[in-house]
């Protein structure tokens, strides 16, 4: 593998772990996700083809294994982390408490979307991606972007502000 494609893959980093919280939701899952996405992609760079984007190939790596995680988590069981209810008292403990529940409802209600939506909210919403560099890093068309990004804006919206269902809200309109 020549340095320049390490080079490149090192650029990449910080946009790959805004994607990888995105999918995880909590930074230590992020970052061993992003651990795991360079390994995967260091240990097959023979598979990435230059001329390709280089991006693309990272967030599909990291996708893959985040989806293969979610579905081995769902014959394992949901863990939960005790030590985490210990830290949420700070300097203005009712400041800190209602911005840590509203994270943790907006990331609860992203992670209830569609697979889909949870991909396209993370390059755009989370990651600064263009609709056209979110079309072209997921390889779908641009209208299918702007359409599964409104779903999912309005299934969140819905289920923050009225406690609607976040998969029917996801769903209305179709999935193109």
């Amino acid at each position: 593998m020549s340095n320049d494609i390490r080079d490149r893959m090192v650029e990449l980093l910080p946009r790959l772990r805004r994607f990888a919280y995105a999918l995880t939701g909590s930074l230590d899952k992020a970052d061993d996700l992003v651990q795991d996405t360079c390994a995967r992609a260091l240990a097959n760079a023979d598979q990435w083809q230059p001329g390709t984007r280089l991006d693309s190939w990272m967030y599909r790596i990291a996708q893959n294994l985040w989806f293969d995680r979610l579905r081995s988590q769902k014959v394992r069981g949901e863990v939960v982390d005790i030590d985490g209810a210990l830290e949420i008292a700070g300097s203005d403990g009712r400041d800190v408490t209602d911005s840590r529940l509203t994270l943790q409802a907006v990331a609860t209600s992203i992670s209830r979307l569609p697979a889909d939506q949870q991909l396209v909210i993370a390059h755009v919403c989370i990651d600064g991606l263009s609709y056209k560099e979110a079309a072209d890093a997921l390889g779908i068309p641009l209208g299918t972007v702007m359409s599964r990004l409104a779903r999912a804006r309005t299934a969140l919206h819905e289920a923050l502000t009225g406690g609607g269902d976040i998969a029917a809200a996801a769903a209305k309109g179709g999935t193109p």
